[in-house]
């Protein structure tokens, strides 16, 4: 098949990758604008298009693809395409040019978490399992008739950047068993259940602030789920003190008082219901690093209620 693929992070980089080395070709890739990063605000390329350039692939970069990109899908004749993370809502215009029509990989279990951060809000909402759906795309966000799923369990550490990298591994097998039911004729579409479906919001930073209000399942899968962007974070000192991964704990207390405090035990806080174990903290201006070795440095009484 000829194929078109739309993409933006890291997460779409397997998907793209594994369309290169298969018997498809990979007609053209559309991702994002290069956008400024990094302290010196460098304009820098998406890893989509970087993947692309270092394969030879035509690479563009609409502004807004349902205004800027549809003559140029269109010259491409694609028989399909094929989106995973591409960050952008395609018109009716775009899905009505490859005569087969756009598949899309989503990493969650639709209909539940549907959205653009569907991997932290599975770890936000306190999910046992996590995983990847294809998807025939229509009008709608995340609204179109599934084809194939993958699932994996959740990892009671796990952080959203490390079940990012697993789902998007997962994500281009299951892409290609797709591609290949397809040609084969095997391939059913399965209409999403409305009266199980959700829909998750943007994550922003406001989302990180640390209420130990909350219970301990709920503070863990926050720290977890907003790792790496936007952490979860405290006020500390001159800053914030942002608290990277967390295990579930014994202990109780007043919420946010620190229960255990010592370099060789952790450190662990007591929230509305149970408590937690910090096992990675990153202070302002330094460094991500194991909590036992923040507490060799830093100081946080036992006893004092953060």
């Amino acid at each position: 098949m000829r194929i078109v693929f739309m993409g933006t992070p890291e997460f779409a980089v397997p998907s793209l990758e594994k369309l290169i080395e298969s018997s498809h070709e990979v007609a053209g890739v559309f991702t994002q604008p290069d956008r400024p990063k990094g302290r010196g605000n460098r304009l820098t390329p998406s890893p989509v298009k970087v993947c692309a350039q270092r394969a030879g692939i035509p690479v563009f970069q609409p502004e807004r693809i349902r205004r800027d990109g549809v003559e140029d899908l269109r010259s491409l004749r694609p028989d399909l395409c094929v989106t995973a993370a591409f960050g952008q809502i395609l018109s009716q215009e775009i899905l009505d040019i490859p005569p087969l029509g756009s598949i899309n990989v989503h990493a969650s279990l639709l209909p539940r978490h549907r959205g653009s951060a569907p991997i932290a809000h599975a770890i936000l909402q306190g999910d046992r399992t996590a995983g990847v759906t294809t998807m025939m795309m229509d009008r709608g966000i995340d609204t179109g008739d599934m084809l194939l799923k993958a699932e994996t369990e959740i990892g009671e550490t796990e952080c959203c950047g490390e079940l990012t990298e697993r789902l998007s591994r997962m994500g281009a097998e299951l892409l290609m068993e797709t591609l290949r039911q397809m040609e084969e004729g095997n391939l059913r579409r399965i209409p999403q259940n409305e009266a199980e479906m959700s829909y998750d919001p943007m994550l922003t930073k406001e989302m990180g602030e640390v209420d130990f209000r909350r219970s301990a399942e709920a503070v863990r899968g926050q720290i977890n789920g907003l790792n790496p962007w936007p952490c979860a974070s405290i006020p500390w000192e001159d800053g914030r003190l942002k608290l990277m991964r967390a295990a579930p704990a014994e202990g109780r207390g007043i919420p946010g008082e620190v229960l255990v405090s010592d370099p060789k035990e952790g450190l662990v806080l007591a929230c509305g219901e149970g408590a937690v174990r910090v096992l990675e903290i990153q202070a302002p201006g330094g460094k991500r690093m194991r909590t036992e070795d923040f507490l060799r440095g830093h100081r946080i009484p036992a006893g004092s209620v953060l």
